[in-house]
């Protein structure tokens, strides 16, 4: 089960009041059901989302693209430990600040970053940008840029699993700044009343745009679900092995009972909550505090002291993702845009729609 947040926690050892965090887990990757090799790989995920997002702020910066753009850097550990845990099947919906999750679920770097340009070969065909990534082959269904507008399609994805018998569960996530929509409080209702496989998750990152979540929400979020009879609980967002030792417990048990559970994850972003955001709600040594445990400096550490793999090894793994990403970059803008007559397609599930012409 999901541990109870220690309110006073930081490793510095100081307190910020939004951000502080649960303590991190001392439980080794074996307890936990992870072997050696299984390691390398979650880091991998993780730096290349890290980079995958880098890349893409230098390359608005450079104007190859515009619209919103919502950077996924300092919350790699969530989507990393939920893709490990989650069974490929099962479904993952998300709001916007999407990118992190859906490299996480295994959708090329080639097909994100040509969705970021608006190419054809994007994910979505290059016709829902970055806000609106989509991959149906692996369950991952977005990408939505209204806040809490997705919510209610997290429950009925549980839902349709419930009624189909499949054994599958969702999984939604959202943020803090989407507790306080109507859509997320009529959702745990409906949810509750009929007893359906889902795990709502608020990525809390301290900050809804730049309201800090003491100053727009009473009270500690994942009690929110206290109103509906809901299970719920709290977890380490910026440590990869804290997220498993959290999420494992909680998806067995939603996944055995067909019962909702909301978990809320503290995290941080080192990024504004868009590229155009400057950022002046924060000070610089908060900041840094949660720069010095960035998890994925955490789970290097751990692997080199585990002795996993060597620094060498690592680095390797480093210089290969820069070039996929850097490929990434190569093939979007080689890409061809959508043809003029895809404006009308992808509009209806019927291809004979009334009007539709």
């Amino acid at each position: 089960m999901a541990k109870k947040a220690d309110e006073t926690f930081t490793p510095t050892g100081k307190v910020y009041k939004s951000t502080t965090l649960p303590k991190p887990t001392r439980k080794k990757h074996t307890t936990l059901g992870l072997k050696d090799e299984d390691l390398m790989p979650v880091f991998r995920n993780m730096y290349l989302q890290r980079r995958f997002e880098e890349r893409a702020a230098q390359m608005y910066q450079k104007g190859k693209f515009g619209g919103f753009l919502h950077l996924y850097i300092g919350q790699e550990a969530v989507s990393a430990s939920t893709v490990h845990v989650l069974n490929d099947d099962d479904d993952i919906i998300s709001a916007y600040r999407v990118h992190g999750l859906a490299l996480a679920r295994g959708t090329s770097p080639n097909a994100c970053m040509a969705e970021l340009y608006g190419k054809k070969t994007g994910c979505s065909k290059g016709k829902g940008g970055s806000m609106h990534f989509f991959d149906v082959e692996r369950h991952f269904w977005g990408g939505h840029a209204i806040v809490g507008a997705h919510i209610p399609l997290g429950a009925g994805l549980a839902m349709a699993n419930k009624y189909k018998k499949n054994g599958r569960i969702a999984i939604c996530f959202f943020g803090d700044g989407a507790v306080d929509q109507g859509s997320l409080n009529e959702t745990f209702n409906m949810a509750q009343l009929w007893k359906l496989p889902v795990v709502f998750v608020v990525e809390n990152n301290g900050y809804s745009m730049g309201t800090s979540v003491e100053r727009h929400s009473a009270g500690q979020l994942h009690k929110r679900g206290e109103a509906y009879g809901m299970k719920n609980g709290v977890a380490n967002g910026m440590d990869f092995l804290s997220m498993v030792e959290s999420l494992k417990d909680v998806v067995e048990e939603v996944r055995e009972t067909s019962e909702p559970y909301f978990m809320e994850v503290k995290t941080y972003r080192y990024r504004g909550h868009s590229m155009s955001d400057p950022q002046n709600y924060r000070t610089k040594d908060e900041l840094e505090e949660f720069r010095s445990f960035d998890p994925i400096e955490r789970l290097k550490d751990y692997i080199l002291k585990e002795k996993i793999q060597t620094q060498k090894e690592i680095d390797e793994v480093i210089e290969e993702v820069d070039q996929e990403v850097l490929d990434a970059i190569d093939f979007a803008e080689k890409s061809d845009a959508p043809d003029d007559h895809e404006l009308f397609e992808d509009i209806y599930v019927q291809e004979d729609f009334p009007f539709h012409k």
